[in-house]
């Protein structure tokens, strides 16, 4: 019999006061990767893209069917077939009876509770499943159709690249205000002599500085960049080892937008807009 006042040496050590008799944690759980996976292919691609996973997902029995295997095969972004491979991999290892209805869902559900966008990568020329990136060509693109007031460009060189033309041009045509920022020395601007007077032209002020306006810059109103080393020309879009970063932080794309805004405006006297 334990003696009033004496510690029972029976019980097991309780340095903290909790109580002993709570269930102890389940340490046989498996961490799921496959929702994180899905977060993480939401973050990558746009709204219309996932929507048309999501449409192929439904007609899937599972994770083998073949009309999935084929949407795989067929995507061109860097490393996109790699990370739905991995998906669907994922997929068949920890809910392998999940139809692709379920999935979609599951998709559907993550797409619906957007969250903040990490920096993604874009490349041009060769593409390797080591890095979750996009064409560049693709995602000038999209930046160019998610601007609604603002468009800024700047581009050392500027040859071809019909598609951005066309992009540009449609954008001015929905009322955005076009401001493109060249190198005059590489004649930048006659990539876009086809573009209404409405897209302003902007070149460096001749005794401003000596240096040459060398930045790549895509900027939709104030919410998202692309920065990176492509020029705006055909080569460099698509066939050039070229590597850039999508920016959709407004607090990092706003003082950007806000130093070239400066750049062609009057006080700091360092590029002239062309009158044509």
């Amino acid at each position: 019999m334990n003696r009033p006042g004496r510690q029972d040496l029976s019980a097991p050590e309780n340095p903290l006061g909790r109580p002993t008799d709570l269930p102890a944690a389940r340490r046989d759980a498996p961490l799921q990767r496959l929702p994180g996976l899905l977060a993480a292919l939401c973050d990558r691609l746009p709204q219309d893209r996932i929507e048309a996973l999501e449409q192929v997902l439904h007609t899937a029995t599972g994770p083998r069917d073949p009309v999935l295997s084929r949407f795989v095969a067929a995507q061109s972004a860097a490393g996109l077939a790699h990370q739905l491979s991995e998906i669907t991999r994922t997929w068949q290892a920890e809910m392998p009876t999940m139809t692709g209805q379920g999935l979609a869902l599951a998709l559907a559900t993550a797409r619906s509770f957007p969250r903040p966008r990490p920096p993604q990568i874009a490349v041009s020329g060769p593409t390797s499943a080591s890095i979750s990136g996009r064409l560049t060509s693709g995602v000038a693109l999209e930046v160019i159709r998610s601007a609604d007031a603002t468009l800024l460009v700047a581009s050392f060189a500027a040859h071809g690249a019909r598609s951005v033309v066309t992009e540009i041009n449609r954008a001015v045509e929905r009322g955005v205000r076009v401001d493109l920022l060249l190198e005059e020395s590489t004649q930048a601007s006659a990539a876009f002599a086809a573009l209404p007077r409405r897209a302003h032209i902007w070149h460096r002020t001749k005794n401003a500085h000596a240096g040459v306006l060398h930045a790549k810059l895509i900027a939709a109103d104030r919410h998202t960049a692309l920065v990176g080393s492509a020029n705006l020309t055909d080569r460099a879009l698509s066939d050039n080892i070229e590597i850039g970063v999508v920016l959709r932080d407004p607090t990092i794309v706003e003082p950007l937008v806000d130093h070239f805004r400066w750049l062609i405006s009057p006080e700091s006297d360092c590029m002239h807009r062309v009158l044509r």
